[in-house]
């Protein structure tokens, strides 16, 4: 998730308007709403100094906003954070033991991610019982879902192939 929607969905969730968060971190009143705006719609990045200030105004961790950078704990918890906003991410304990998994009071999501998460099952137990090799698993996981065969998958044409067929 980039930075942006990170703003707008903390943003939204402390009931701020993009003006009041602008004029927050000492944007002009006149400017305020767009210059979030164009932070939130990912078209300005901002630096670490009103990464800061927007993270302060908001409540959070500036890691809660930046791109996750999954190579630290840190990062990978935050990471893991908004999942839990984004996609049902849960953590819990099943039989004594900690475990993530999806809430399923989003079906869609998460009938989804039950299938693909099966799918990657499915493939580390093939690679622990000798069927597949390391080098196999890897190729699975590193070119998904080309090779995910459990599922189907539909590759959608190019813009310039579906304008030639609708012009038909």
């Amino acid at each position: 998730m980039a930075i942006g929607e990170r703003i707008h969905f903390f943003r939204t969730l402390r009931n701020m308007t993009q003006k009041y968060l602008g004029m927050s971190v000492g944007f002009p009143e006149k400017s305020a709403d767009v210059r979030v705006a164009q932070y939130e719609s990912g078209m300005r990045t901002p630096k670490a100094d009103l990464t800061n200030a927007l993270a302060d105004t908001l409540g959070v961790s500036p890691k809660a906003l930046d791109i996750p950078d999954i190579d630290s704990n840190i990062g990978l918890m935050h990471t893991l954070f908004a999942l839990e906003d984004l996609r049902g991410l849960r953590v819990g304990k099943i039989d004594g033991e900690l475990c993530l998994f999806i809430d399923k009071s989003n079906s869609r999501i998460h009938d989804d991610m039950l299938r693909m998460l099966s799918s990657w099952q499915a493939q580390a137990e093939k690679l622990i019982s000798g069927e597949i090799t390391k080098e196999e698993y890897d190729q699975w996981r590193y070119r998904y879902p080309e090779f995910d065969t459990t599922q189907r998958w539909v590759k959608v044409p190019s813009q310039e192939i579906s304008d030639a067929i609708t012009k038909q």
